[in-house]
């Protein structure tokens, strides 16, 4: 829990971005009422990057519609709640940084020194990040965006906590989002297992999950599937044949 004795944080910003998971309320909640506890002020930015990569001095944010004020009276029974109480968008304000050197490009930062504009109107001391492998980068976008300002100019940590179905993050035991998103597969792998058994046939699951298993795998033992084949699973290439449509002139690979 952050310290009043240790920090010197009187405001605080929590952001939520790309798209939604189960118990987000509980984190933005548990997070506003951490700093709560500290006598900070704690702002929810509503709908992720959209308002703030558009932020002007001449429409400053508005509260209510652009951000909320929380209180311990609008954090009561919020951690249970479903949804996102601060909603969420995927405006990505730092897609067009892609190298360090793009950080010196005038034009390429615009949206991210919107976005820390608007955060500095608000006088925030922190920015609380939530979100998946985009919003992460864009956090790490910012803070190295503010590496590279005047050594006089404001400056703000940022946390970011890791937010994906996928469960692909290094140093990280489990992400929220990933059990819920593993029961919700299992369950429709076990309702399958049954119509597979009723009419003597097989059934072939896709899950999401990138460039990792774990939400595969997670869903198949949950699930009782007969067998799960994972990214991890496989070496070499996947295709061994091209075929052509003769009406289409399209080419495709096929195992």
């Amino acid at each position: 829990m952050p310290s009043k004795h240790s920090l010197d944080i009187k405001r605080v910003a929590i952001l939520f971005a790309g798209g939604p998971a189960p118990a987000a309320n509980a984190v933005i909640s548990t997070a506003a009422f951490s700093f709560l506890e500290e006598g900070a002020q704690v702002f929810g930015i509503k709908h992720g990057y959209s308002r703030l990569a558009e932020y002007t001095a001449a429409g400053p944010l508005q509260e209510g519609t652009d951000y909320i004020r929380f209180s311990h009276d609008s954090l009561t029974n919020a951690r249970s709640s479903r949804g996102i109480m601060i909603g969420t968008a995927r405006t990505n304000p730092g897609k067009h940084v892609n190298s360090p050197a793009h950080l010196k490009d005038p034009e390429l930062v615009a949206p991210l020194r919107r976005v820390y504009e608007g955060l500095c109107s608000l006088e925030v001391d922190a920015l609380i990040s939530i979100g998946g492998d985009d919003t992460l980068k864009t956090a790490n976008k910012l803070k190295m965006f503010q590496d590279n300002l005047p050594a006089d100019a404001r400056r703000f940590p940022i946390v970011h906590l890791p937010k994906t179905i996928d469960n692909d993050y290094s140093g990280i035991d489990f992400t929220f989002g990933f059990f819920t998103a593993v029961e919700t597969l299992a369950e429709e792998i076990r309702n399958l297992n049954f119509d597979a058994a009723a009419g003597r046939s097989y059934f072939l699951c896709e899950a999401m999950g990138r460039s990792a298993g774990w939400l595969a795998y997670g869903a198949a033992i949950a699930g009782e599937a007969s067998m799960v084949l994972s990214v991890e699973d496989i070496c070499g290439a996947l295709a061994d044949e091209e075929i052509t449509n003769h009406e289409t002139g399209e080419t495709r690979k096929v195992m």
